[in-house]
């Protein structure tokens, strides 16, 4: 399915509800989550159009033959010299085609050419998928916590990665 006709393109204001749709099913369907995680979605989403810093932060969305397959966001984090990767999404039609991992490379090699100086995450441990990736790709995981997220029991994650 996937060939030389991925491309990637800034995220803008009409991707809006397909990336807040997108994830609050993908994830209901997935991950049992409940109707609070799309308001959560599009809260960042909503924030990082009003928000973000043109030259500091990013989001790209992935598309095939006109079809989106995928997001990542790249933003300034809380801690200093970092970056916090957000609204990782890869589809299920598109996986298995490391679409995943040119994303993350888009993303992190962004970030580096910005000047960050490392990056964090926030995610659960049963994506085992995505976790793996960020294994794979020099992340390690810094802290993990049992919480009540979305309507679930989860194991909350924090990974990061330096340059």
């Amino acid at each position: 399915m996937l060939d030389d006709g991925i491309t990637f393109r800034k995220f803008v204001a009409t991707d809006l509800d397909w990336l807040v749709e997108s994830h609050a099913a993908l994830y209901a369907r997935e991950a049992g989550f409940d109707d609070s995680f799309g308001p959560l979605v599009a809260d960042i989403a909503r924030s990082f159009l009003v928000y973000h810093e043109v030259a500091t932060e990013s989001g790209w969305i992935a598309e095939h033959e006109g079809n989106r397959l995928g997001s990542i966001f790249c933003v300034r984090a809380d801690r200093v010299g970092f970056a916090k990767l957000r609204l990782f999404l890869v589809l299920p039609e598109a996986r298995g085609f490391g679409l995943g991992q040119r994303l993350l490379d888009r993303c992190m090699g962004f970030a580096r050419g910005v000047g960050y100086e490392g990056m964090i995450l926030w995610t659960h441990k049963s994506h085992e998928a995505a976790c793996a990736l960020y294994a794979k790709n020099g992340w390690r995981c810094v802290d993990e916590r049992d919480v009540h997220s979305f309507g679930c029991d989860l194991v909350e994650q924090t990974w990061e990665i330096v340059f």
